[in-house]
């Protein structure tokens, strides 16, 4: 525990909290006051203040439960727990090996089933209850080519949210927040380098890629007071969506 932290600051856990979107989540939550560990397969060189490190797989579910057990053990309660792990490549699915779509739906829904479990376990004991934030993606309502493993565990981890919500209530919320396309610091290569980047903006009504920074404000706004009532829910976060495809035959952007 850090010299500014005190035993009654919220805590909270976030996977895959070293790099992307994951880092700048825990680093939103410390700023507001959380003491946040977060867990990765490899140390990274620095974390933010405020955030500790724990190295984990949690598509194992005995490496889950011993990351929620060691927020537990050194923070004394868990108040959020967020699912950002997650990813895949690309793939045809007429060819995508069987190897490589377990893979996917373990790291993209098996994993946030595991950490919530141990979550819920925690949180329904306290008197404050808790929450979880999965972090899903608008592939799980609009997929693209090469993304049916990807987007059918998303989906799924849509699916699980609300039937969490359901059986979890009152004590803990359940809550997912559906990323559109992000542009993170390594991601230029995936759609193919900046002018590809461009080309997508150009598609997004709002006129730009989220922000890591977008996504961890929807965090926190499902972990404040304002939220308070908000289970079962999905906040998409993907600028309005995109242009129909006529949109471009018959107007001027």
């Amino acid at each position: 525990m850090s010299p500014s932290s005190n035993a009654s600051d919220p805590a909270a856990v976030v996977t895959g909290g070293t790099r992307g979107i994951g880092r700048e989540i825990a680093a939103r939550l410390a700023a507001e006051g959380y003491r946040v560990l977060v867990c990765g397969r490899r140390e990274p060189d620095a974390l933010p203040d405020r955030v500790s490190f724990l190295q984990a797989d949690v598509r194992e579910p005995e490496q889950a439960a011993a990351l929620i057990a060691a927020a537990v053990e050194r923070f004394g309660r868990l108040d959020l727990a967020v699912n950002n792990a997650g990813g895949g490549p690309p793939a045809p699915a007429a060819t995508a090996s069987p190897g490589l779509v377990t893979a996917v739906v373990r790291l993209n829904l098996l994993a946030p089933f595991f950490v919530a479990q141990a979550a819920n376990a925690v949180m329904q004991e306290q008197q404050t209850g808790g929450l979880i934030v999965n972090i899903g993606s608008v592939s799980a309502l609009r997929p693209a080519p090469g993304t049916a493993a990807y987007a059918a565990a998303k989906g799924g981890l849509e699916v699980l949210t609300r039937a969490l919500a359901l059986e979890w209530a009152p004590k803990v919320r359940v809550n997912t927040v559906t990323a559109g396309a992000v542009r993170t610091e390594d991601n230029a290569a995936h759609y193919g380098g900046e002018d590809a980047l461009a080309a997508v903006a150009a598609t997004v009504p709002l006129g730009r890629m989220a922000t890591p920074e977008d996504i961890a404000a929807a965090v926190l706004l499902l972990a404040s007071p304002l939220a308070g009532y908000v289970t079962g829910s999905s906040l998409v976060v993907d600028g309005g969506g995109q242009f129909p495809r006529y949109w471009d035959a018959t107007h001027t952007v």
